[in-house]
């Protein structure tokens, strides 16, 4: 696509990211994603063993399980030493679970992923 020397002045050639409104999206898709299994299986949240969330930002995993109410040591958090590792940190995230006794066979776990479609 060509630009102008007009939309070029205003910067239109560079991306830009709205961090709030993706902070919101991605807080709201972590909630209404564990809301609609706890909903469709007809378990409460205390129900659940451990809740591994994609390790995109600490920022995000806090302020959706504060809004769900979901005590933070019910949470699996592997951020501090990783970081994002995209569509891999379930999967690390949940192999480090097993390896450190956090969630046993039986037990009850929630995966939950978000990304761009």
């Amino acid at each position: 696509m060509a630009f102008s020397p007009e939309a070029m002045d205003k910067g239109l050639q560079y991306m830009y990211m709205d961090g709030r409104a993706v902070f919101r999206w991605a807080c709201d898709i972590l909630t209404d994603t564990i809301q609609d299994v706890l909903r469709d299986v007809g378990i409460k949240p205390n129900d659940i063993d451990l809740y591994i969330p994609h390790q995109a930002n600490i920022r995000i995993i806090n302020a959706s399980i504060d809004a769900l109410k979901i005590p933070r040591a019910k949470v699996f958090n592997n951020l501090d030493r990783y970081g994002n590792t995209s569509a891999g940190s379930i999967p690390l995230a949940l192999d480090e679970a097993f390896a450190a006794g956090r969630v046993r066979p039986g037990e009850l776990a929630i995966l939950s992923g978000f990304g761009p479609a």
